[in-house]
């Protein structure tokens, strides 16, 4: 069975910028996204990690993707996170995304309850039942506690609206084995910014990126100069951006991230807590990294 590609290269994981009460600040929101389009963003991911899915109400997340959806307006795809550790609350997210008319879904692995792969497998199986969209399976084991094998993902490739995966384990080895298993049927997605030319290399379609939200363009690029054939040119344009990279991890993501767009003039806010703003050495050690890559005075 052929399934659809959702986009092709770098999604970018949004950030949801905040007011100073703590409220969702959509005119910046607005500003951000029309950023991602004019930028060549391949797709928004909307209210997922990176956009605090886990402070969010339901009723803001699903507001949040619901004016994304009608902010962009069709011109790329836009991924709703939907995920939860409940899988009743997944379905429910799911059929509430789908009514909003996202592109596809992005469904994080139950966080806390550690569910073993069939657990797993049955727990994305009831939310591939529950709609028609599109689903992208999110494996990011250094957060969840828990990690889908390459072999439960080759069971649930064998699903027809689970069309993709964001490994973001950082196991190299492991994204190989999945290229190899599911050939055809899962779509790879690198879920760590400094492994996306590698993973590329093993056929990976792009990225889930928070890079993107600095660098949307350049992002793009990395994984352009690769479809095109010029992978020494994608090589070189990841070992560019490395040390910015590395810079947005300096404390929890989206931590550094927000942190970033406030010093380049955005107005995204804090983290809501319990994520709060980094230390001052932190601080300085990122503003140096942006000032290096003239990101800011």
């Amino acid at each position: 069975m052929e399934k659809k590609l959702i986009f092709r290269g770098a999604g970018t994981a949004m950030v949801t910028p905040m007011n100073e009460d703590g409220t969702i600040n959509y005119p910046m929101f607005k500003q951000l996204i029309e950023l991602q389009v004019e930028k060549k963003a391949d797709a928004l991911i909307i209210a997922g990690t990176t956009g605090e899915a886990s402070t969010l109400t339901d009723e803001e997340h699903l507001a949040l993707i619901d004016f994304a959806v009608k902010a962009v307006r069709g011109r790329i795809p836009v991924i709703a996170g939907a995920g939860s550790n409940s899988t009743a609350h997944a379905v429910f997210m799911s059929k509430e995304c789908e009514g909003l008319k996202a592109d596809a879904l992005l469904l994080v692995t139950p966080y806390y309850n550690k569910a073993s792969q069939q657990g797993l497998y049955l727990h994305y199986k009831s939310c591939a039942e529950a709609v028609n969209l599109p689903i992208i399976l999110y494996n990011v084991p250094a957060r969840t506690g828990v990690n889908i094998s390459p072999l439960t993902y080759q069971r649930l490739s064998e699903i027809e609206n689970i069309v993709a995966c964001k490994e973001a384990s950082g196991n190299i080895s492991q994204m190989a084995k999945i290229a190899s298993l599911c050939k055809g049927k899962l779509a790879v997605y690198s879920g760590n910014d400094d492994q996306i030319t590698s993973a590329l290399s093993l056929g990976a379609e792009g990225v889930i990126s928070v890079l993107a939200n600095i660098l949307p363009q350049e992002t793009h690029e990395i994984c352009e100069a690769y479809f095109c054939g010029d992978c020494k040119r994608s090589g070189e344009l990841q070992l560019k951006y490395l040390e910015l990279i590395e810079a947005l991890f300096l404390d929890i993501n989206p931590i550094p991230v927000k942190q970033a767009l406030g010093m380049m003039g955005m107005d995204v806010g804090e983290c809501r807590l319990p994520l709060c703003s980094m230390d001052d050495v932190h601080k300085e050690k990122l503003y140096h990294v942006l000032k290096q890559y003239r990101l800011v005075p």
